[in-house]
């Protein structure tokens, strides 16, 4: 299909990571939940963050912008995500906030400083490691970079319809967020997904990102997270309302009721 040429004064097509942003990312009540778990535990507020695939560090500004006193190491392979993350959304938020945010372009396996009281996987990034070698040796790198009193919480998803292909539509402001699930292999729990923006006027960003992971089951990622040294593993169940829509309130749980969708963040003690 030939591409339609923009006129002058006409908008250019809004950008991906913005889209995303506004979409997926609530970093805000994230930052809550993980204060609260961590306060349950140690006694105290968690200062040093790291966040692994940070992708635009998004998650670590907010970090920074919550006390004064917190900093944060912004682990990702992408230099141009990165960049994009430094100009937009670092130099945004005020030099002194910005000093206290590290972004370092490397594989998150092979940074094990400096050490944190709290590192983070969010939106099911570590999927990416499809061999269970691959996953035991990021977990050790994040073990080691965090203190004694340290703790992990990695965002995880599942249910009946995350091992079908299916898409899913959300409004979201002025553009629709779409979620689609290509593929599926039972015998690997390998998948494909993309996400699509639909923009005003009929304009659709298709594949606009898109993954390649293998699906995790939960007893997989605790036994995996005790073999590294970890001392215990918790999972913070995601409730939803009468309409089966997620509520953003996670709680602890042992034992829950498979759903068509949910999502979880389990956490490890070190």
């Amino acid at each position: 299909m030939a591409r339609r040429e923009r006129r002058r004064g006409e908008p250019k097509t809004p950008d991906k990571h913005r889209l995303y942003q506004a979409s997926v990312q609530g970093p805000d009540g994230d930052i809550e939940l993980f204060d609260r778990i961590y306060r349950s535990h140690r006694g105290r507020a968690p200062l040093a963050l790291r966040e692994d695939f940070c992708g635009t560090a998004l998650f670590s500004r907010q970090w920074v912008l919550s006390r004064e006193d917190r900093t944060a190491v912004a682990i990702d392979l992408d230099s141009e995500t990165l960049e994009w993350g430094r100009r937009n959304n670092l130099q945004t938020a005020g030099e002194p906030a910005a000093r206290r945010v590290r972004l370092i372009e490397a594989d998150v396996r092979a940074v094990r400083r400096p050490k944190v009281d709290l590192a983070c996987a969010m939106n099911f990034s570590f999927c990416a490691f499809k061999e269970r070698t691959e996953l035991l040796e990021y977990l050790r790198a994040v073990h080691s970079a965090l203190r004694g009193d340290g703790l992990l919480a990695l965002e995880h998803y599942g249910g009946t319809e995350a091992v079908v292909a299916i898409e899913e539509r959300r409004e979201v402001d002025d553009f629709v967020y779409v979620w689609e699930q290509e593929s599926f292999n039972p015998i690997t729990h390998e998948t494909r997904c993309h996400i699509h923006f639909e923009l005003p006027g009929g304009e659709r960003l298709e594949r606009a990102f898109s993954y390649d992971w293998r699906l995790w089951t939960l007893p997989e990622l605790r036994d995996a997270m005790i073999e590294v040294g970890f001392a215990a593993v918790e999972v913070y169940w995601e409730r939803v309302d009468d309409e089966g829509e997620g509520t953003g309130e996670y709680e602890l749980t042992e034992a829950e009721e498979n759903q068509e969708g949910w999502l979880v963040y389990v956490v490890g003690l070190k």
